[in-house]
């Protein structure tokens, strides 16, 4: 079975949001059509506690955008974004969520990163969505969201790592940098990933 995986098509990553990707809300009538194509479709949601540690106003004198070390590795600072409860948490109002099966929430715990949907930046938390996915015989998944160059790329790259086949809808994602996810695209494509649109070959089930 193939599976859609939504990444993070929350408020505060579309314009307007405080954390904004450039374009970000133009992929969601892409999204929409896409979900007929797949027999399961999930998503996932960045679901921050207040004051988590990726913000930048948790580091006091550290701006946005800047890369620390915390808790022995490599931390980007974000603006405040996908606070718990917060309308810049939900995903948009746009995206059809009718065929939506499970959403998987990371980022929870105050004091790492999650940018996959698979597990937290550590690796020392699962979010269960392997199992998830394991247990309903899916072997393929198909990767699209916010943002290309951060929580898609690391979801794809998770998805390999757990045995899973793992496709880039190109067309159906937009990055915070050109220049990260032609880093990222071409790590994706050294470690087996496909990257392709969102045109090539999908049909409906």
């Amino acid at each position: 079975m193939n599976a859609l995986l939504l990444i993070d098509v929350q408020n505060d990553f579309v314009p307007g949001g405080t954390l904004a990707v450039p374009e970000g809300d133009a992929i969601i009538a892409q999204l929409n059509a896409l979900q007929p194509k797949f027999e399961l479709v999930v998503a996932s949601q960045d679901w921050h506690p207040a004051g988590h540690r990726s913000f930048a106003t948790a580091h006091p004198g550290h701006a946005a955008f800047t890369e620390i070390e915390w808790q022995g590795r490599p931390q980007m600072l974000w603006p405040d974004h996908c606070v718990q409860g917060t309308p810049g948490a939900d995903l948009h109002a746009a995206l059809n969520t009718d065929r939506v099966e499970a959403i998987f929430r990371k980022g929870t715990d105050p004091d790492i990163d999650s940018y996959s949907a698979f597990f937290d930046n550590g690796h020392l938390k699962t979010t269960g969505l392997g199992a998830y996915l394991r247990s309903r015989g899916v072997t393929r998944v198909y990767v699209a969201g916010l943002a290309a160059d951060y929580c898609v790329y690391f979801t794809a790259k998770d998805a390999l790592a757990e045995g899973f086949e793992a496709v880039v809808l190109e067309d159906a994602t937009r990055a915070i940098s050109a220049d990260g996810w032609q880093a990222a695209k071409q790590d994706l494509l050294e470690l087996g990933a496909l990257v392709q649109t969102s045109h090539a070959g999908l049909r409906e089930p």
